[in-house]
């Protein structure tokens, strides 16, 4: 079932498991619109298919955190359009009840793993200005800001800044951040 922390448990998830992903994408678009590149109003108009298709393997990774049996967090994550230099995370949401009891570090592990796995040298994301809360999990997870900026495609008004994750540094230590 992949890594436990507590009752936190992670799952990697395909094209079956759309429903559950479809709720706790929208759920995370509803609770935090500001977060996230796409808004709440286009994805609730997908289709199965739709959805479905989003979550095919050869797309990235997508994986979805349970306490116990309820699903508490998603992330995504997937392979660059041009190059291949990086994996982009995205989609990275952690339910209110299990926000500060380590599921984001879970989450974000789950994808320096498949990172790893994939033989890929280094995870981008975009932390959106003012998210201190996601951009200090990051840098305790061992990203660093490039000082790249651009805005969000959902919101213009705001401005993404880029972080990077040397994944050959897990080779190295023995382990992904955290411990420090």
């Amino acid at each position: 079932m992949g890594d436990m922390t507590g009752n936190v448990s992670m799952r990697r998830i395909g094209p079956d498991d759309w429903a559950v992903w479809r709720e706790l994408r929208l759920t995370a678009l509803a609770d935090a619109p500001d977060a996230f590149g796409a808004s709440l109003a286009t994805e609730q108009t997908y289709d199965e298919a739709t959805w479905r298709a989003r979550l095919r393997p050869e797309g990235g990774l997508r994986a979805v955190a349970f306490r116990d049996v309820t699903p508490v967090g998603i992330v995504g994550a997937y392979f660059p359009e041009e190059g291949p230099d990086a994996v982009e995370l995205i989609s990275m949401w952690v339910h209110p009840s299990a926000r500060g009891d380590g599921t984001a570090g879970i989450l974000v592990n789950e994808v320096i793993a498949w990172a790893q796995e994939q033989r890929y040298p280094t995870i981008a994301l975009y932390v959106v200005e003012g998210n201190d809360r996601a951009r200090r999990l990051y840098e305790r997870l061992g990203f660093v800001g490039t000082g790249e900026c651009e805005p969000l495609l959902s919101n213009p008004s705001l401005q993404c800044r880029r972080m990077v994750y040397a994944v050959d540094r897990v080779e190295r230590t023995g382990h992904a951040g955290g411990g420090r």
